[in-house]
């Protein structure tokens, strides 16, 4: 194995670890582009990004498999017959659509300011010290609604929080569930919820770059380290959100919280 595939494994291994939990995977791809010179050429970026995510994306669609059959199945029946046993995974699955809009939204308009101002190490830090700030409020949230008990209002603020974390330094899994904790929903419905807008998100994100997938795939050059980091990426993203999930069902958010606390203050001292 090469420096550049071994490049390209470590950053799969960091992608696939730090995307399920709250630490933000993009801020630290960033950081070990600045700090270690583990980053890619500009070139290779985009492809890679598209790459590593969409494998984070197989790792939620194979964990949460069996709640995206349920609220599938019941959706149709929903639009087949109205009936109130399946009202509520079908509302479920509109609001998963309504809460991907604020993200793709403010996405599309404001995707050049954020890679033009707000990708410095500076932000980042102070991204995740705003990070460590929001999990430690919850730490000791339990919250009482369930998945039935969604309302628009908590679709769209928890839709917001995810448009927030485009910032690098901001996790979109920590944003999501932070917003969903302090509208009063259960922490596993607030795990769920959040994971389940990731989907529509990642799957925008692999549409619009179908371009750039086709390069890679016919590029035979790079082919190797981009398979290394899809695996990387996807097998480390399982077993992360895996260990997330439990976690959470420990309420022990605070050990996410203590970790971007200190990461953030190192990098905005040196």
């Amino acid at each position: 194995m090469d420096l550049e595939t071994i490049k390209f494994f470590f950053l799969g291994l960091i992608q696939g670890l730090t995307e399920p939990i709250p630490v933000s995977s993009s801020g630290h791809l960033l950081m070990l582009s600045h700090y270690f010179g583990v980053g890619l050429e500009e070139d290779k970026q985009l492809g890679f990004a598209v790459m590593v995510n969409f494998a984070s994306l197989l790792a939620v669609l194979l964990i949460y498999r069996d709640d995206l059959f349920r609220l599938a199945k019941n959706s149709a029946l929903y639009l087949k017959d109205r009936s109130d046993e399946y009202q509520s995974d079908f509302k479920f699955v509109l609001f998963i659509l309504l809460g991907t809009i604020p993200a793709g939204v403010l996405g599309v308009l404001f995707s050049d300011v954020l890679e033009e101002h707000l990708t410095g190490v500076k932000v980042i830090g102070g991204a995740l010290l705003v990070t460590a700030f929001a999990l430690w409020v919850i730490r000791n949230l339990k919250g009482a609604k369930n998945d039935g008990d969604l309302t628009i209002r908590e679709a769209l603020i928890i839709g917001f929080a995810q448009a927030i974390a485009l910032i690098p330094g901001i996790s979109r899994s920590g944003s999501t569930i932070v917003a969903g904790m302090l509208a009063g929903l259960k922490q596993d419905t607030a795990l769920r919820f959040s994971f389940m807008l990731f989907i529509p998100v990642s799957l925008g994100g692999v549409v619009l770059e179908s371009e750039g997938i086709m390069q890679v795939i016919s590029s035979t050059d790079m082919l190797l380290s981009y398979a290394v980091a899809f695996f990387a990426s996807l097998i480390t993203s399982y077993f992360s959100l895996k260990w997330f999930m439990n976690v959470m069902r420990h309420g022990n958010l605070i050990i996410f919280s203590v970790y971007c606390a200190i990461v953030g203050t190192l990098v905005l001292v040196f």
